[in-house]
């Protein structure tokens, strides 16, 4: 009897190191922190005095979540200096700068721990007619790119697409193309035999679309027959505010950051939160006049 008692105590702890050992929790924190502007505008406090309250809020949000992917927007060459030195040695980064493709303009980054993710290959799209560098499109008051990482996962050797994106205020038009851009992107890498995998990847993409829910980027990329689904509909729990932008004066908010995960009905995600966080607490000082988002996913391995 106490023979076949430990061999049952023995069969069910492989099945749950077997279970476990089939997923993979994966935290993706999305956050546009707002340009090194010069002069700040009103309301707005200057970078030198943002930044450590960015850096604390990405410490904090990923200190006891090693698989995190942090994705920014809005960060200017001397804003991703500060931040990786802020963050330390254990992250790294993938990104340029929009306008020239080195360190000019703002970069779209994605940021993870180097003993935990290896970056396969990685790439910069530009989105406007014809992927030139530096170019704007249609009509987009500004240059607009997706920052595109495929990475494995040391442990489980997993695989995992990973993008950020900042699509433009401006420009309707530049905002619908740049949808379809990435519905093109995420086709390929969810397909067999593609630029990505000869099997196919999940992923997601992470970013200020500038398009509220009810605007046409944001309906393209989320419909039905979308590959990508926003995880706000899949969480099992939300927590925090609705909307993630509120300028610098908590008057004109509203909902336009968001991460998507997929490929939509492959079943390779699971989400298991949703947060949007604040951007202000009792010192008065916005670190952003953006909301971050932050995501727990998990990934079937």
């Amino acid at each position: 009897m106490m023979l076949n008692a430990a061999l049952l105590v023995t069969t069910l702890l492989a099945i749950i190191m077997k279970v476990q050992a089939a997923t993979l929790p994966i935290r993706i924190l999305t956050h546009n922190i707002r340009y090194a502007a010069d002069p700040p505008a009103t309301g707005e406090k200057p970078w030198s005095t943002r930044k450590q309250l960015i850096l604390n809020e990405l410490h904090y949000n990923t200190l006891h979540n090693p698989e995190a992917f942090i994705c920014l927007q809005e960060v200017l060459n001397e804003q991703i200096v500060d931040i990786m030195a802020g963050l330390g040695d254990e992250w790294a980064y993938i990104g340029v700068g929009r306008d020239d493709g080195k360190t000019e303009g703002e970069y779209s980054p994605v940021i993870y721990r180097k003993a935990i993710w290896e970056l396969v290959t990685w790439k910069t799209v530009w989105l406007n007619e014809d992927g030139a560098v530096g170019k704007k499109g249609w009509d987009a008051g500004s240059v607009r790119i997706v920052t595109i990482g495929t990475f494995k996962h040391m442990t489980s050797k997993k695989e995992i697409v990973a993008m950020s994106t900042h699509f433009d205020n401006a420009g309707a038009i530049s905002r619908r193309e740049s949808a379809k851009i990435i519905e093109g992107i995420a086709a390929d890498i969810a397909s067999p035999a593609s630029n990505f995998s000869s099997t196919g990847l999940p992923f997601f993409l992470a970013g200020d679309l500038n398009s509220e829910i009810t605007d046409d980027a944001y309906m393209m990329l989320n419909n039905a027959s979308s590959l990508l689904q926003d995880t706000k509909e899949q969480a099992k729990w939300l927590y925090g505010d609705e909307n993630t932008y509120t300028a610098f004066d908590d008057v004109d908010k509203s909902l336009i950051d968001f991460i998507f995960v997929g490929p939509r009905g492959e079943g390779d995600w699971s989400v298991e939160g949703y947060s949007v966080l604040p951007n202000r607490f009792e010192d008065g000082v916005y670190a952003s006049d953006h909301r971050a988002v932050v995501v727990d996913g998990v990934l079937e391995v």
